[in-house]
């Protein structure tokens, strides 16, 4: 491994990352271990998948937390929230702006093309992850067992997704045997996790954590009174943050319920709209909130105009959905990397590792089908099939950085809608 990067080195790559980081969780995760494990060999393999194991234990979006949690083990906690932010912020000033064409002139159709050419593209990068995560992560008998149930789990039987990583783990746990080899020394801990633990510090960290968290909402609440939008949507999706596990795909059907039936924020089409926009802008896929939070804002200005409602309905969203991963990652990640020695530990992250593959592997099935039978014609899409075969092809054989083969996909797709 080579050395570790200087912050500003780490900087300039965590800002790239954050305007190229498509194909939702899947996709980030793998691009995550290319750049990271594979090409810059800045942090070992053994710990990135362990920590990729204790952010899927969290609520809350995983790719980000892995993030955040990368950049803590490179540069601590000013790594940690340097990594996060420039992950989240592109994606969050993007479909800002798409939220304000959206409400404004209703008509986004260049947006719904520039979605068409990504698609065959995201695909590609999901079905890469799939390789990529199982070439390291699959090395036992019990491990393709893992990916194949758990894969098999979320398809057919639609077991949720904090149930499919509670059964992995106590399953490694009990027959560690199966899953790790025999004990080796971990590599010696570089960075922030060759700091020492300290519950006095974690607690600090929460607490202060805590208070940063409330704070716009209690201003909002000061401002407005407690039954201002703004306060709603804070407290809601503080909530949401605390009993999102899953990933966004699980989350999003609980929010889009609540914000439609119960609080009135926006219609079904339009929320179905929202997750459109979001799958075109880099970053999580549960930034849709963000679109959620501003159509709210929009449609409820109170005393000030719509647009400074709505941008301020979009940031408390955000603020209370993301914030709360920084919180665990920095107070927990210490003692996670401690415990990196525990051999019962060892064992459930290694089947939980394997279950990950499995879920990774349903996305890219899920989606596929969507992208290659299209309804409601439900006839192959032959160009969507060779646009994804050409793209796993330039990622595997050609090594095309992400970025470039993501804005390909988005100019095919645009000239395509553009061209009728």
């Amino acid at each position: 491994m080579s050395d570790l990067p200087s912050f500003r080195a780490a900087l300039g790559f965590w800002f790239r990352l954050g305007w190229t980081s498509f194909g939702g969780p899947s996709g980030q995760i793998a691009q995550l271990h290319d750049e990271l494990v594979e090409r810059r060999r800045w942090i070992d393999e053994a710990r990135f998948l362990h920590a990729l194991n204790f952010c899927m234990f969290l609520p809350g979006p995983e790719a980000t937390q892995l993030a955040v949690y990368c950049g803590w083990l490179l540069h601590g906690v000013r790594g940690g929230i340097a990594a996060g932010v420039l992950f989240v912020l592109p994606g969050a000033l993007l479909l800002w702006a798409l939220s304000w064409l959206y409400v404004v002139h209703g008509n986004v159709g260049w947006v719904q093309g520039l979605f068409q050419g990504l698609k065959p593209v995201v695909v590609a990068i999901v079905i890469s992850a799939v390789w990529s995560l199982g070439h390291r992560a699959l090395r036992r008998w019990a491990h393709w067992l893992v990916a194949a149930l758990a894969c098999l789990a979320l398809v057919w039987f639609r077991l949720p997704f904090p149930w499919l990583v509670a059964l992995a783990a106590l399953t490694g746990g009990m027959a560690r045997r199966w899953f790790i080899s025999e004990p080796s020394e971990p590599e010696q801990a570089r960075g922030a996790a060759a700091g020492v633990v300290s519950w006095r510090r974690s607690l600090a960290v929460l607490g202060i954590g805590v208070v940063i968290w409330w704070i716009p909402v209690a201003v909002a609440w000061v401002w407005g009174g407690a039954g201002h939008v703004l306060v709603r949507q804070g407290v809601f999706f503080s909530q949401a943050a605390l009993v999102t596990f899953g990933g966004a795909y699980a989350v999003l059907p609980y929010v889009g319920q609540q914000a439609v039936e119960q609080f009135g924020w926006l219609t079904g089409p339009q929320m179905l709209d929202g997750l459109g926009l979001a799958e075109t802008t880099p970053g999580p896929l549960i930034m849709v909130v963000q679109f959620v939070g501003f159509l709210g804002a929009w449609h409820q200005p109170g005393a000030l105009n719509p647009l400074t409602t709505a941008t301020l309905g979009a940031a408390i969203t955000t603020w209370c959905t993301f914030v709360p991963s920084f919180i665990w990652i920095l107070a927990g990640a210490p003692f996670v990397e401690s415990w990196r020695r525990v051999r019962a530990l060892q064992g459930a992250l290694a089947a939980v590792t394997a279950a990950v593959v499995g879920v990774v592997l349903s996305l890219a099935l899920w989606f596929a089908r969507g992208v290659f039978w299209p309804e409601p014609a439900r006839e192959i899409n032959l160009v969507a099939v060779g646009l994804a075969l050409a793209a796993l092809a330039a990622l595997r054989l050609g090594r095309v950085p992400l970025g470039w083969l993501v804005l390909g996909g988005a100019v095919a797709g645009v000239l395509a809608r553009l061209a009728g």
